[in-house]
């Protein structure tokens, strides 16, 4: 696979591709979560409400967003921008370990203030720190989309 065109992407193409993906969960798992606690679900001082609870607000996502990573190299979000996940090294799709240890490295890398994340503006490479435990980095294609006209 040719990697010219590429450039990796930085911060805010990162956070608006969460932000899609976030507002997609959000769209998902709040009816299903409603649907089987009604709106007590909202009362709860619990962290995990029960094992609905668990496997619609933490399973699901896990599982989508490593099968997505792995079958498109990206989440809907980074789709929609035109943004890759890639291991770092080869520039191919990073592999089911990578993508497990992105996953959870999201959480090492928010929990101290988001710095971790926020790393993502400072770094030459434009990793997070998931990104440097994984061995990935995320990508946008440069090349040009070509224009055709059905007249000419």
């Amino acid at each position: 696979m040719k990697h010219v065109n590429l450039e990796y992407a930085g911060f805010w193409l990162r956070t608006g591709a969460a932000l899609v993906d976030t507002i997609i969960i959000l769209i998902i798992a709040m009816p299903l979560s409603l649907l089987v606690y009604g709106w007590g679900y909202f009362d709860s001082d619990k962290f995990i409400r029960g094992s609905a609870d668990l496997a619609i607000n933490y399973l699901l996502p896990l599982i989508a967003t490593i099968i997505l990573w792995r079958r498109f190299q990206a989440t809907p979000g980074k789709m929609a921008l035109k943004l890759r996940i890639v291991d770092a090294v080869s520039g191919e799709t990073a592999s089911v370990r990578q993508c497990c240890i992105r996953y959870f490295g999201y959480l090492i890398s928010a929990l101290p203030l988001g710095l971790g994340l926020i790393w993502v503006a400072f770094d030459q490479r434009k990793q997070g720190w998931h990104d440097k435990m994984a061995g990935t980095v995320v990508v946008r294609d440069l090349k040009p989309l070509q224009v055709n006209f059905r007249g000419v």
